[in-house]
């Protein structure tokens, strides 16, 4: 497998523990800050190395009037102060190939969300950039077929790549995950992380307004990860999720993450001991 690196961090077979989080979109400043330092001590305090995640724009959302965020300026501008504020690397998606050079002059890791992995342009312009690409498997797709998204990439000459679990439509408005896809999608020779969060989605509006979640089953899939031999997980966090304006129903609250990743750390240790 290869080891993936970005500033002083390293992913991959044997390297420390890796936590992609933050709030799944945007909303404000204020937020954002509030979570980036708050995961920032936690992280220090186990030495888990710190991506902060959040996104400038949710473009796929259920509803054509649901907040999408503020934007990619605005979003950028926010994602910058972050990154020079807590010196961490910092991640988020795009959704189409414009957005790719404004995005990499910020973003240490850009981002080809689920519903576009296969988007040939999209992974192809984005893994030109020489950035680290995380490629999020599509919840319609095999482990294995994550291959041929994986060659879009290496076709430029970026084999800085990370690979994303977020699980599997299992008929209709329901996800699983198939803890097997961990040790498959290593085999294609790349870390494989586990977005947690994204997996306990109900996918389809369970409502009018939004989408479902069962978020009481995060802890369950971060230590069921970690056991499979993940390279690190993806946790969208907020300090009030059921006030949070995109995927309210399935982040995890902030104040429960210390507890999870104590006990995620225990877990990784016992694995690569």
């Amino acid at each position: 497998m290869k080891t993936v690196e970005l500033c002083n961090i390293k992913i991959g077979e044997n390297e420390p523990l890796v936590l992609i989080a933050g709030p799944c979109v945007i909303e404000s400043e204020k937020i954002v800050m509030l979570v980036a330092e708050k995961v920032k001590k936690i992280t220090e305090k186990f030495k888990i190395n710190y991506i902060f995640k959040s996104s400038y724009d949710k473009s796929n959302r259920s509803s054509v009037e649901n907040y999408r965020g503020p934007g990619l300026k605005k979003g950028l501008e926010i994602l910058a102060k972050v990154k020079k504020e807590f010196d961490v690397p910092v991640l988020s998606d795009v959704h189409c190939k414009t957005e790719i050079p404004y995005a990499a002059e910020v973003l240490d890791i850009i981002q080809i969300p689920a519903f576009l992995c296969m988007q040939t342009d999209i992974v192809v312009e984005a893994a030109k950039t020489k950035k680290v690409i995380n490629l999020k498997k599509g919840q319609f797709m095999a482990p294995w077929d994550m291959r041929k998204v994986v060659l879009k990439a290496l076709s430029v000459g970026n084999d800085k790549i990370l690979l994303t679990e977020r699980g599997s439509v299992f008929g209709y408005n329901n996800m699983i995950f198939d803890i097997r896809s961990i040790p498959i999608m290593q085999q294609i020779g790349f870390p494989v992380i586990v977005d947690v969060t994204h997996i306990v989605r109900i996918p389809g509006p369970t409502s009018k307004e939004s989408s479902g979640g069962q978020p009481e089953y995060i802890s369950l899939y971060s230590y069921s990860a970690i056991a499979a031999g993940a390279n690190g997980l993806f946790i969208e966090t907020h300090p009030q999720p059921q006030d949070a304006l995109c995927d309210a129903a399935s982040m995890l609250k902030l104040d429960y993450l210390e507890n999870i990743l104590e006990k995620v750390l225990k877990i990784y240790k016992i694995v690569k001991s």
